[in-house]
C-alpha cells in the first residue's frame, strides 16, 4: 500500500469523496443535507490518499480549524478495503502531517451512526470533547480530539 500526500483537486480524491456522501447519505438520512454544507471539499490544502495497486481506495484529509489545531475531514475506505487497517494508517499520517505543519491537536466530528468510525478515533486514541462549532447542539454529532505533540 501507498500512501500520497496532494490536495482537493485530485481527481481520485474527488471519485471517493462522492463513495463517500452517497454512503452518508443513507447513514444519515434527512439529516445530510445539514453534514453535507460542512463538508466541502474546495480549497483543501492537506489530502492524503492510499492506493493499492495504483487504485485510490481511501482518503483522509486535514484542515487547519484554529492556530493550535488541524480538523480531520472526508476520512472514507473503500468497501472491499474495509476492516484491514487502512483508515488507522491515513489517521496516523493525517497526524504526521498535522505535527509537520505545526498544530498540537486534531479534532473531528463524527455521527452518531457511524459506529466504525466512532470505534476507529476511539481506538485511536480520540477523546470525546464538547461539541464544536457547528456542531454545537447538534444532537448526532459526536466530536473528538486528540493531542499530538506537546506545547
Amino acid at each position: 500500500m501507498q500512501l500520497i500526500r496532494t490536495n482537493s483537486d485530485n481527481f481520485e480524491f474527488i471519485a471517493l469523496v462522492k463513495e463517500l456522501d452517497a454512503y452518508l447519505k443513507i447513514k444519515d438520512g434527512d439529516e445530510h443535507s445539514f453534514y453535507s454544507q460542512f463538508n466541502k471539499i474546495d480549497s483543501i490544502k492537506y489530502v492524503l490518499l492510499a492506493y493499492e495497486n495504483n487504485t485510490a481506495i481511501a482518503c483522509g484529509a486535514i484542515k487547519e480549524y484554529s492556530s493550535d489545531r488541524m480538523e480531520i475531514k472526508r476520512m472514507f475506505v473503500s468497501v472491499n478495503y474495509r476492516g484491514l487497517g487502512v483508515a488507522s494508517l491515513i489517521l496516523k499520517e493525517l497526524e504526521i502531517w498535522a505535527k509537520e505543519l505545526k498544530f498540537s491537536k486534531c479534532i473531528l466530528e463524527t455521527g452518531s451512526r457511524q459506529t466504525e468510525a466512532i470505534a476507529l478515533y476511539s481506538k485511536n486514541n480520540y477523546k470525546i470533547i464538547p461539541s464544536y462549532g457547528q456542531y454545537l447542539n447538534v444532537e448526532n454529532s459526536i466530536c473528538f480530539e486528540k493531542i499530538i505533540e506537546e506545547k
